[in-house]
């Protein structure tokens, strides 16, 4: 196993996605912990107070575990037998251990010298062991809490994985709660079952999470169908979407259409006269904000080091700088020499955005959506009440909010409505448990919740007003046959036959 993850040039060409490449996007994980990163040559990154470079990790497969070493190279960590003969000696309880500091031999300054020889953080835990005076008289439970507990603290391990849905969702949750509006990971599937995502689905979806809504549909979809995505303000926000490094021809079915034009659509009164009024900063935002293939990797970067608190301010400014020098569409006119070229590449770019809102406003005007999906910060009463008539008959819907208060309201709102069916207003409940030999147990810290949803189905309203054969054919009791159902009515006339 080892052998083959030394020589990538070996592997077949067809296993090349399973290998890491200049420019993908990685997910760096140390026990509980993760972070999203680019990988580019020479780039200092810095996780979990650790600073190292990402060139040695190019070639390897995903999953591989490195080791930080000195000058912040890092280097596969290689199996080892992990009994050791320490582990074997062990005592029966641990009553008669008091916890009064001077059980440890060696001090912090020994620690720091061997740290300086560069001495690997695995032998460092070797020498804490043998240096401990109560080690032996621990239960074998306690010792291998205490070897994790030396492990997490001197080894640099470090874990590349490929991103995922669950694995994004995780770390934004437990790294930055508030940029994905306190959505949970078990959340976030729910949404994407009961709005029934799949490939060749047409989907609207208007989220304010950070991209992670989208980029989980995205993943879903296999880049098969079309998203329409809605935003408020100058444009998308996409930065968890960047971190899952998809190909450019999975963008060729995402759409994007500002939230403010909506009304007008409904109304008719849209034109293409609207788009073009716009102010003439938009490129400066979509610059900012802009498409995911050339501009998002500095979003992402500056979502995730601020996702990596709590590191100091300084180092999350250092390397977002960094990667803003390295993107050649973030120069300023004045560093690219020529700003005549500069302001026709801004109109370019301003002109293709509204020739990609044009394409969109037109798949919404057909009215013919398979879904929709909505979790965002604002009231989701108005929006959805907007946004279903873009839906077709018999198609699911999902709404997600932190609370449930505003999930009550809508849902009275959808039953004066009508038009829909199968409401049901859901929360998850969530528990991890530790599976280990003989200590199984549910963990003593759980979530306290990850949101609340709104699903249900669309039908068509004037149905039963458009069948003039349920309509009563006697004058005299059409009061009361109103009244009655329509199965009731073609059962009466075949009891009296």
């Amino acid at each position: 196993m080892e052998g083959s993850e030394e020589q990538p040039g070996s592997q077949p060409p067809h296993s090349g996605d399973h290998r890491i490449r200049d420019g993908d996007f990685v997910v760096l994980k140390r026990e509980d912990v993760f972070k999203a990163v680019q990988v580019q040559r020479r780039k200092k990154v810095t996780f979990e107070k650790q600073w190292f470079y990402l060139d040695n990790i190019i070639g390897h497969s995903y999953g591989t575990t490195f080791e930080v070493t000195n000058g912040g190279s890092l280097q596969p960590k290689k199996k080892k037998e992990e009994p050791t003969s320490e582990t074997k000696e062990a005592g029966t309880d641990n009553r008669n251990i008091i916890d009064d500091g001077k059980s440890q031999k060696l001090t912090q300054d020994d620690i720091k010298a061997l740290k300086d020889k560069g001495i690997k953080g695995e032998e460092i835990v070797q020498q804490l062991i043998e240096n401990s005076t109560t080690f032996r008289d621990k239960t074998e439970f306690a010792q291998d809490k205490y070897i994790k507990k030396k492990k997490k603290k001197y080894e640099a391990i470090i874990t590349v994985v490929k991103p995922s849905t669950r694995i994004l969702s995780v770390m934004y949750y437990a790294r930055e709660p508030g940029k994905i509006n306190h959505m949970r990971y078990d959340t976030l599937a729910q949404m994407l079952t009961l709005g029934n995502i799949r490939a060749g689905n047409k989907m609207i979806v208007m989220e304010t999470c950070a991209g992670l809504v989208l980029g989980a549909m995205m993943e879903r979809m296999g880049g098969f169908g079309t998203i329409i995505q809605l935003y408020p303000g100058g444009g998308p926000v996409r930065a968890a979407t960047a971190c899952f490094g998809f190909p450019k021809s999975f963008l060729s079915g995402l759409y994007e259409f500002p939230l403010n034009k909506v009304d007008s659509l409904l109304n008719g009164t849209f034109s293409a006269e609207m788009l073009s009024s716009e102010p003439k900063d938009s490129a400066s935002v979509e610059e900012s904000n802009g498409t995911l293939e050339d501009k998002q990797p500095s979003e992402q970067e500056n979502e995730d080091s601020m996702a990596e608190a709590p590191e100091s301010s300084h180092s999350e400014e250092q390397e977002t700088m960094e990667i803003v020098s390295q993107v050649p569409e973030y120069k300023e006119p004045k560093e690219t020499g020529n700003k005549k070229d500069y302001i026709q590449e801004k109109q370019r770019r301003q002109e293709e955005q509204r020739k990609r809102h044009l394409e969109a406003a037109a798949l919404l005007s057909e009215r013919n959506a398979d879904g929709l999906i909505v979790a965002s910060r604002f009231h989701p009463t108005p929006l959805l009440l907007s946004l279903l008539d873009f839906v077709a008959p018999s198609r699911p819907f999902v709404v997600y909010c932190q609370y449930k208060e505003p999930l009550l309201e809508c849902y009275t709102k959808l039953r004066e409505r009508g038009g829909v069916i199968n409401l049901r207003l859901s929360e998850t409940w969530l528990r991890n448990y530790q599976v280990l030999p003989d200590r199984s147990h549910p963990k003593l810290l759980m979530s306290g919740g990850g949101g609340y949803l709104l699903s249900g189905f669309t039908v068509a309203m004037d149905s039963l007003k458009a069948e003039p054969s349920l309509k009563p054919n006697t004058g005299t009791a059409e009061s009361h046959t109103t009244e009655e159902p329509a199965a009731k009515k073609r059962k009466c006339p075949e009891s009296d036959s």
